[in-house]
């Protein structure tokens, strides 16, 4: 069974994989959709794609039972993350080559690090912060061999990824609905407002197929993969599993030579850096006394670490993945650990 640390490491790559696809694809369907369309559909085809795992779980909580500071992390969530940040996305998109868009995507592993250091009390140690320069400077090499998309373009994109910046801690901290519960309310209340707004402004000329691709694009590339996301930054905290989803455009890269594309001395210098800034974060090791406050929230766990030695009604191995709400007594300990949903405390 893998532990928390290497399940959540291997979730945001999966995620990252998905992700990787969502710029080429989107490219071309920008011919017959604009921006707040296309944002529409990828947004409610991200909710469409979590709902079989809804289904599974049972359930879907409505607004009225998800807890007050939720509903108010998830509506910032839906603000910046679902309806700002896709649509200055395909702006840029639109003004610069897919491949372009992709490296300078690699800002928002940049804005949620600072983002999260300023105001999310995401403590990050001296070999943290040269993984999130040595992953900065990997995106710069790249992008210097590519050239500048353009001034307006990489503005847009700079102000996504902050947008995404800030959704990335917000959906963090939601632990009283499952992951799954937030992309579906996020996909539903983001795509419905980009879709409207787009019906608004201009006619909807796409094709069936073209709408369709969509929302499939959506439900894997947004939908699954923000659901690996959470899940990720939830057990790594929201700065290191940005670090590795950042490895989305490397994916991408290996897809374009797969299909063609040759590989530069330039890629292969950012490829190896960027390995190396994976490996220094993974070596990092933070631990110090820290208290834990009285505590109840929902979020996938099992009972192989320090904080989860509640009971069961039945009889539940200790390594099993499991989710359901569950209290933690106040407790002060000291062990290795990272910013993750129960370990968001001050540092002097």
């Amino acid at each position: 069974m893998l532990k928390s640390k290497n399940y959540g490491a291997l979730t945001a790559f999966i995620a990252a994989l998905l992700f990787s696809a969502a710029a080429p694809l989107s490219k071309p369907l920008l011919t017959f959709l604009t921006d707040f369309q296309l944002a529409g559909l990828l947004y409610l085809g991200a909710a469409l794609g979590v709902l079989p795992i809804i289904f599974r779980e049972g359930s879907l909580s409505s607004l009225r039972r998800i807890p007050k500071r939720d509903i108010l992390r998830l509506s910032g969530a839906v603000l910046f993350g679902g309806i700002l940040g896709p649509i200055f996305l395909l702006a840029g998109l639109r003004l610069a080559s897919a491949g372009s868009v992709s490296l300078w995507l690699n800002l928002e592993m940049v804005a949620t690090a600072v983002i999260g250091f300023f105001f999310f009390k995401d403590h990050l140690s001296a070999k943290g912060w040269l993984a999130s320069l040595g992953a900065l400077a990997a995106a710069s090499i790249l992008a210097w061999q590519g050239g500048i998309a353009g001034i307006k373009a990489g503005g847009l994109i700079t102000l996504a990824c902050i947008f995404w910046g800030v959704d990335n801690h917000l959906t963090a901290l939601i632990d009283g609905i499952s992951p799954a519960q937030s992309t579906f309310w996020k996909g539903l209340f983001a795509g419905s407002v980009n879709l409207a707004l787009g019906a608004m402004t201009a006619p909807l000329a796409a094709s069936p197929i073209q709408i369709l691709g969509g929302l499939g694009l959506g439900a894997l590339s947004y939908g699954l993969s923000i659901l690996l996301y959470i899940n990720a930054a939830q057990q790594l905290g929201a700065t290191r599993s940005q670090l590795i989803f950042s490895s989305a455009p490397y994916f991408g890269l290996f897809l374009s030579v797969l299909l063609g594309e040759s590989l530069s001395i330039y890629q292969l210098i950012s490829l190896g850096l960027f390995m190396v800034s994976m490996i220094l974060l993974f070596k990092e090791t933070h631990s110090h006394l820290h208290h834990h406050k009285n505590q109840v929230h929902l979020h996938r766990h099992n009972h192989t670490d320090l904080h989860h030695n509640h009971d069961h009604a039945d009889d539940v191995p200790d390594a099993k993945w499991h989710s359901h709400k569950h209290n933690h007594e106040p407790t002060t300990h000291s062990h290795p650990h990272w910013p993750d949903l129960h370990h968001r405390h001050e540092h002097n």
